[in-house]
């Protein structure tokens, strides 16, 4: 079997899939959410039976947090595991960041005063839009113009203290962690580095450490210490052993952790091909046996999605009665939303 069908396998998109949106974001350790709408999918594709509000119901329930876990990016992850990340891995990106904060004319004086206007506004398990969190702020004589207000979220949700809520319509609103989420186990530095090393090479292999360096934003010096805690052979990792069905068919959104896990794309993506599947990551691609073949879109209207496809190549009989498939499940999954 080669690297990106075994990917496949360990990423759980071919096989049986996990049996709620948490397992799958437990088991990853942490899903790039970036794109909102897509990381959803990246759920659903991975959960058996999984429909776009049973996604969402599990952010309502508090299952699963979304918010900047690692590396600075919006990640899932679960509500046990989302408080030793932001308290072991947050210190290490804000510090990385200090130049930028300096660019906004943010200083500690600014975020202990940001911090008490947030505290305040949705102490009391409220929850407020980012619109309505930035009135709040220039009421008390805090800028939030020309992305500083984004800048402030930022830091503030890596301080810890507050995380994305549930959707409102179209709105995302936010919450304070403190209340969001109940206590759990917090882990020493040691035993944070050995649990996300484990977790990513069992969700991601084969990888590299270098691979493991890029996902989790750590550096060299960190992502090899935690690969020699947790004891793990990177390159002899065992995956599961089933092949995968041909043709195995997939529409993977952008961000999906398939192709963004990985410092070096080429097993699932030609180098012909990258610029037109934009890396392979920020456009959503159609999978084939593990190669990416294309790229689709979706226009959604009251009654039904509506799914466009651009090929690189011609596909076989079999190969496109696949690809009907996966765009049939993709619309059940959004239609009984």
């Amino acid at each position: 079997m080669n690297i990106a069908q075994q990917r496949l396998r360990t990423q759980c998109i071919a096989g049986p899939g996990f049996d709620r949106p948490g397992d799958v974001v437990s088991w990853f350790g942490a899903v790039q959410a970036q794109d909102y709408t897509g990381a959803l999918w990246a759920l659903g594709l991975r959960t058996q039976g999984a429909t776009e509000a049973l996604v969402e119901q599990a952010i309502a329930d508090r299952t699963i947090v979304r918010t900047w876990p690692l590396r600075g990016t919006l990640h899932f992850a679960s509500a046990a595991d989302v408080r030793w990340m932001m308290n072991v891995f947050a210190p290490h990106t804000i510090a990385r960041h200090a130049r930028r904060f300096k660019q906004f004319e943010l200083d500690e004086r600014i975020f202990a005063r940001c911090t008490t206007v947030t505290v305040k506004a949705l102490e009391g398990g409220r929850q407020l839009s980012r619109p309505r969190l930035y009135a709040r702020l220039e009421r008390a004589g805090v800028s939030t113009r020309d992305s500083r207000g984004l800048h402030i979220l930022w830091r503030l949700a890596h301080d810890g203290l507050i995380c994305f809520g549930a959707r409102e319509g179209k709105q995302q609103t936010f919450a304070l962690l403190e209340e969001w989420v109940p206590r759990a186990k917090m882990l020493r530095r040691d035993e944070a580095l050995a649990e996300l090393a484990r977790r990513y090479f069992t969700s991601h292999a084969p990888a590299t450490q270098k691979d493991f360096g890029w996902w989790s934003g750590l550096s060299a010096v960190d992502a090899r210490r935690a690969v020699e805690i947790a004891r793990i052979a990177v390159e002899k990792k065992p995956v599961r052993a089933a092949r995968v069905r041909s043709p195995h068919v997939v529409l993977l959104p952008p961000y999906d952790e398939y192709m963004v896990a990985y410092q070096d794309r080429s097993a699932a993506l030609d180098p012909r091909h990258a610029a037109a599947a934009r890396n392979g990551i920020f456009s959503p691609t159609i999978v084939l046996n593990g190669r990416i073949v294309g790229t689709w879109g979706r226009v959604e209207t009251k009654t039904d999605v509506k799914v466009s496809t651009r090929l690189f190549g011609t596909l076989a009989a079999v190969e496109v009665k696949a690809l009907t498939a996966a765009i049939d499940r993709y619309r059940d999954y959004k239609r009984q939303a």
